[in-house]
């Protein structure tokens, strides 16, 4: 699996090189060192106005979403750039489904470019895979998309104090109770480690936070005191 992901990063690297940059959405010609053209760029679901503590987008104006008023979540505020709408959830989908390594540095380059730099955090987490899905997959997206922030920001990446215990049934399919009943008890983190105060995790698309709140329970137990959730897009909530 390692020599396999070698090769595809030296081939994609060689045509980097070689070849122009051209929109993965369109065909066109690329712009701003992307392969991404600037009408498809413009088409981007930004997450400008939404909730606080839980990136959701709101129609109106407001701190917090009712459902933060009424119960918050386990972490302390959330960064979610993008919503998960066409085109950007294109994109999500080669990298992710696909191993589309010129896809997923699309995606890491529109999320350093919305990056708010004063949110500084002492620890990036990115949330981890099951071994079992890792290996079918071979790749996590959620670490491929954190390696360049935590590079751009000066932020320690740590991967083996948040282990993921037991596998569980995608989350795709699931409403928002099935989703928090998947993961329960799914993720067990390191309690002899010299967690900091601020830690981040970070995930790819958070829906309805269930994923991100069990990572966020299981850190509180360990000792850190302010949990930041960021995620690159913001997916629709289905309530079943």
């Amino acid at each position: 699996m390692e020599a396999l992901s070698w090769w595809h990063t030296a081939k994609d690297s060689l045509q980097r090189f070689v070849l122009p940059h051209r929109c993965l959405l369109c065909g066109g010609e690329g712009a701003d060192s992307m392969d991404l053209c600037r009408d498809c760029a413009a088409e981007l679901p930004r997450n400008q106005r939404c909730c606080a503590r839980c990136a959701l987008p709101l129609a109106e104006p407001a701190a917090l979403c009712g459902q933060c008023q009424r119960q918050p979540p386990p972490w302390d505020a959330a960064w979610v750039p993008f919503r998960y709408a066409w085109p950007l959830d294109r994109l999500e989908t080669r990298f992710k489904f696909g191993a589309d390594l010129a896809a997923g540095r699309v995606l890491s380059m529109l999320w350093l470019r919305e990056m708010p730099w004063a949110a500084r955090p002492d620890l990036i987490v990115p949330v981890p895979l099951h071994p079992h899905r890792l290996r079918v997959r071979g790749h996590n997206q959620a670490l491929e998309l954190a390696r360049p922030l935590a590079r751009a920001m000066d932020v320690p990446l740590q991967v083996a104090w948040l282990s993921r215990e037991r596998g569980t049934a995608a989350q795709t399919e699931l409403g928002a109770v099935a989703r928090r009943r998947n993961v329960r008890r799914a993720f067990a983190a390191k309690t002899s480690a010299a967690w900091p105060g601020h830690v981040v995790l970070l995930d790819d698309v958070m829906t309805t936070g269930a994923t991100l709140g069990e990572c966020s329970r299981v850190l509180r137990q360990a000792g850190v005191e302010r949990i930041d959730v960021w995620a690159l897009a913001r997916a629709p909530i289905t309530h079943r």
